[in-house]
């Protein structure tokens, strides 16, 4: 039997197929949803929003993957693959085929977030008066940031051509919960996906509480949306998202090893500098990164090793330069995915301070605070010298994000939004190579008429 594309077992969302208190999600393989199984009362709706945040801690999404294959992707020489996965092989090599299963399995884990959150905003009157808002605001911060993330890899770079015309991915704002041909839906414009996904996070942040446990928050919802216009180039909203969430009070910067929980084999916990972070226990979540970056001895495989020469970015009082390790064959590896059960950070305080320097530095502003005020902010944390302001220029900053930022995931974003070159084997490729970007996955193609292919595949 021909299946459809976007949302495949995702349409399963609405049924309340919620595995106790893991918030975990069984899914079953049909094609629609009898009507017995629909939302009826207000813990329904509270445990598909908690299936929502278990389906974008998928390893294929926020769970490491994604945030691994952005550094695979946007690799110059810092890492080493050693692997025996095909599909984070042609990410490193940058020669991706159509067929590669990764691409595949993370659009369709995407999507079946943002149809969980699609299937939570539509019945939303099933809330208590009192939990609307906020319920609302998760679902639209959940839907938001997988829409980001999947524009990004899917579609070309902000600014590479016309953003009108330039393809991005198909926008589905009400549940899917049938498969047929209503849900061959074409892809939007990259400048139509930024649109929704700015809106949404808008809406969020103006819903969501302060605090709200380790779930989505004010400023979680700001600070996804200083990552949003970061990546669209506009610094001047960029620095002000940016400075909402620093001025907010409710975050502080911690001890560097304190940030990624250097023990060993104990679940994950937040500190004060964590924004958003996907919750791994020993029981429930998936850390790919540790899976992927760790040593044996951490539980991890050990495919990606850091080469001698990225160590050579930090000064010797540095303490991020401290942040690695030999394995048992004197691999280097990273510290920050020894924990197997260490909570996977995806938006934190450092990268807030990181981005208001670089928007204001570009925009000539000073919101919040100056520039040279917020990377010294950051060196300081981790014991560097503090620049002066002959020693601060733009390829200062971005080498200081990128010391602060290494293997979480920016790396490819940050190749592209700066226009930077990546040398492949004996191949140079400009930021908007079409081998810097995701194939529409081919089953996808092949299902759904309605979806044209990227360039170059």
């Amino acid at each position: 039997m021909k299946t459809n594309s976007i949302l495949l077992a995702s349409v399963l969302a609405t049924g309340l197929w919620l595995a106790s208190c893991t918030g975990k999600l069984d899914i079953k393989p049909v094609t629609s949803i009898s009507a017995g199984q629909a939302l009826t009362t207000a813990s329904d709706l509270n445990a598909l929003l908690v299936g929502a945040y278990d389906a974008i801690g998928s390893g294929n999404v926020y769970g490491g993957n994604l945030q691994r294959d952005a550094e695979l992707l946007g690799d110059n020489g810092d890492v080493t693959w050693t692997g025996t996965f095909v599909a984070p092989q042609q990410m490193y090599t940058k020669r991706i085929l159509v067929n590669n299963d990764q691409i595949d399995i993370t659009w369709t884990d995407a999507y079946r977030a943002i149809n969980i959150a699609n299937t939570v905003l539509a019945n939303l009157n099933l809330a208590a008066s009192s939990d609307q808002s906020r319920i609302e605001g998760e679902a639209k911060f959940i839907r938001a940031s997988m829409y980001f993330e999947l524009v990004r890899v899917y579609g070309k770079s902000w600014g590479d051509g016309d953003n009108n015309a330039n393809l991005g991915v198909p926008i589905v704002l009400t549940p899917t919960t049938a498969i047929d041909a209503s849900t061959n839906v074409p892809r939007s414009t990259v400048a139509a996906v930024y649109t929704q996904v700015i809106q949404d996070l808008t809406d969020a942040e103006s819903k969501l509480p302060s605090t709200n446990g380790f779930f989505a928050t004010k400023g979680a919802a700001a600070a996804q949306l200083s990552r949003v216009y970061l990546q669209k180039l506009d610094y001047t909203n960029a620095a002000a998202a940016a400075n909402r969430v620093i001025a907010g009070g409710q975050y502080s910067l911690v001890a560097i090893e304190q940030v990624f929980d250097l023990r060993t084999n104990i679940s994950g916990v937040n500190t004060s500098e964590t924004i958003f972070a996907i919750q791994i226990t020993d029981q429930d979540g998936t850390n790919n990164l540790n899976t992927f970056y760790g040593a044996s001895e951490y539980g991890g495989r050990g495919d990606i090793e850091i080469n001698e020469s990225f160590l050579s970015n930090f000064e010797t009082n540095d303490v991020r330069g401290q942040l690695f390790y030999p394995d048992e064959i004197g691999a280097i590896r990273t510290a920050k995915y020894i924990n197997q059960y260490g909570n996977i950070q995806v938006l934190r305080l450092a990268e807030m301070y990181l981005t208001r320097a670089e928007a204001n530095f570009r925009a000539g502003t000073s919101v919040g605070a100056t520039p040279l005020e917020d990377i010294n902010k950051v060196r300081s944390r981790a014991k560097a010298t503090a620049l002066t302001s002959a020693d601060l220029t733009l390829a200062t900053i971005l080498q200081e994000r990128r010391r602060e930022l290494a293997f979480e995931g920016t790396l490819l974003h940050d190749v592209k939004r700066t226009r930077q070159s990546i040398v492949s084997g004996t191949t140079t490729l400009p930021w908007n190579s079409t081998r810097l970007t995701y194939p529409i996955p081919l089953r996808e193609i092949n299902t759904n008429p309605a979806l044209v292919q990227n360039q170059g595949y």
